[in-house]
């Protein structure tokens, strides 16, 4: 398995993800809650790591920080080389726009749009054209095995397919990090290990992935995986 503890690439790049120290604690009685405590690791670009553990371990809130849904206590986070924790939220929100793509165990498709079109909203966003902006969804959609399926209706796919149609959102804009927080939560086994190897394919392709699962299959996948327990991750061996 791969050392992921340094800051840098061999080449001396920034890796694709570092964490120094992350913590968020929520305010509470009598006592405060720290959902992740002292989180610290590094991802290179094209690694796929799993986050698991118990619910309330602190995956989830672990992965909104990394994609600047929350804000942490303290710590630091580097997306490549920019802080997110310096950025305002107008930035954070940029930089999920162009650089860190988000995948929630519900899709969050808007049901009345069709598949590309659900797609094409965040180039829309960035200001590109809607004819430029349909073809580029198209050719996302393609990478994710849904040739074709772009005029459907959220409604008119399967569940394993409305979960590839959020991936190709996420990944849409050329951005490169998928934070991904237990997508294959509502999928049967079959389609489970089918989005396991789609990301698989995605990081051999050289797209970052940070995902979140109970699956035991992650193993099977996973170049890194986290056991979070209290809120921090620990490192474990994956069979890879």
């Amino acid at each position: 398995m791969r050392d992921e503890s340094h800051d840098a690439t061999a080449d001396g790049r920034p890796a694709a993800l570092t964490l120094k120290d992350v913590s968020r604690c929520y305010a509470a009685s009598p006592e405060p809650v720290w959902a992740v405590r002292d989180a610290s690791f590094s991802v290179d670009a094209g690694r796929f790591v799993c986050l698991v553990g118990a619910s309330g371990a602190g995956k989830s809130t672990l992965l909104n920080l990394i994609a600047g849904l929350d804000s942490a206590t303290s710590g630091t986070i580097l997306v490549d080389d920019t802080d997110v924790g310096m950025l305002g939220e107008e930035q954070r929100a940029r930089l999920r726009l162009k650089r860190v793509g988000v995948v929630f165990q519900d899709h969050n498709l808007i049901e009345e749009f069709t598949a590309c079109e659900n797609v094409m909203l965040p180039l829309e966003a960035l200001g590109v054209r809607a004819a430029q902006a349909c073809a580029r969804a198209e050719d996302e959609l393609d990478r994710v095995g849904l040739q074709g399926l772009g005029d459907r209706y959220p409604a008119q796919l399967s569940g394993g397919q409305r979960q590839r149609v959020g991936i190709a959102r996420a990944l849409v804009g050329g951005r490169r990090l998928l934070v991904a927080d237990e997508p294959t939560g509502a999928l049967d086994s079959t389609n489970s290990r089918a989005l396991f190897e789609l990301l698989r394919g995605l990081c051999d392709e050289g797209t970052t992935v940070l995902l979140g699962t109970h699956e035991l299959m992650s193993q099977d996948f996973a170049d890194t995986i986290y056991e979070m327990r209290d809120g921090q991750p620990h490192e474990v061996d994956a069979i890879r």
